[in-house]
């Protein structure tokens, strides 16, 4: 067995105490923050001045990942704290009758928070893990979000350039990218603003933006690394890698709701939440009197 850095690494057995702290650090991450994916929690219990951390290995993963599943078994770790992105189930929504569809649908209205933007903004990442954790901010903020899933596939990246001709003919659009630091990472977004571009209409004015993760964040936050993977000779100046579940999922949720919210109008969020609840109750009050009339 070895760790993160292909050093060998030697197991030690926990006492029940260890055991209980280790699952004490696990609940307090998440109180503090969730839901967050197991490969998250795992890197925040890696830090060295915790009073139980585990080794950067697979080992120290999977030491995470079952104390996260007896936690939760056990009900002392609510199940909606984790997510989990690459697993969905596919459901067909019924209704009882048309009062019935109307009152399910007023939970659902949005208002457009971007009518009166001068951007339009999109959420990009390197895979469906990145995504569950930050999907909270992009559907409040109502922006798209999409998974490239590694380097994107030429069919997700011209269906969204698509969709991009048809609503920023008139602004600007701002792309905004999470994924890892390492050879493969510092490349996928390149490679999805070039298909992106291929696709574009001439007149249509795209910004891409790399949120994270970037060498000064390596150092701001102290991110765990490990070694660049022999023989690949891709972006050789990448000689320490970081994947983006090593920055802590507070910090991420603030650095994207930031940056999304810098291409807002002022009071945009407070003038839309008044208006979106105005015409929830309009939509609610149809319902109530469709189910009079039945």
């Amino acid at each position: 067995m070895s760790d993160l850095s292909g050093l060998p690494v030697k197991r030690r057995r926990r006492t029940r105490e260890q055991i209980e702290q280790l699952q004490r650090q696990i609940h307090d991450v998440l109180f503090e923050d969730n839901p967050q994916s197991i490969r998250h929690v795992f890197y925040r219990m890696t830090n060295p001045r915790l009073e139980e951390p585990v080794d950067k290995s697979d080992h120290g993963y999977a030491q995470v990942q079952q104390q996260i599943t007896k936690m939760r078994r056990a009900g002392t770790l609510p199940y909606g704290w984790i997510t989990d992105a690459t697993r969905r189930g596919y459901h067909v929504n019924t209704y009882r009758g048309a009062s019935d569809f109307l009152a399910s649908m007023a939970g659902l209205y949005r208002a457009d928070l971007w009518q009166f933007a001068d951007h339009y903004v999109e959420v990009w990442c390197e895979s469906r893990s990145i995504a569950g954790v930050i999907e909270r901010e992009c559907r409040d903020l109502a922006v798209s979000l999409y998974p490239a899933g590694g380097f994107s596939s030429l069919t997700l990246a011209f269906q969204a350039a698509e969709y991009i001709n048809e609503v920023a003919k008139e602004v600007p659009a701002e792309i905004i990218y999470i994924g890892d630091y390492d050879p493969a990472g510092v490349l996928i977004d390149r490679s999805i603003e070039r298909e992106l571009r291929q696709h574009l209409d001439d007149d249509v004015d795209l910004n891409f933006h790399r949120l994270a993760i970037n060498k000064d964040q390596v150092i701001e936050h102290d991110l765990p690394t490990k070694p660049r993977k022999a023989g690949d000779k891709r972006a050789l100046h990448i000689t320490e890698t970081v994947e983006a579940e090593a920055m802590p999922a507070g910090v991420m949720h603030q650095l994207l709701r930031e940056t999304i919210e810098s291409f807002l109008p002022r009071d945009a969020l407070a003038i839309t939440e008044a208006a979106e609840q105005s015409e929830k109750l309009v939509i609610r009050g149809l319902a109530q009197s469709l189910a009079e009339i039945g």
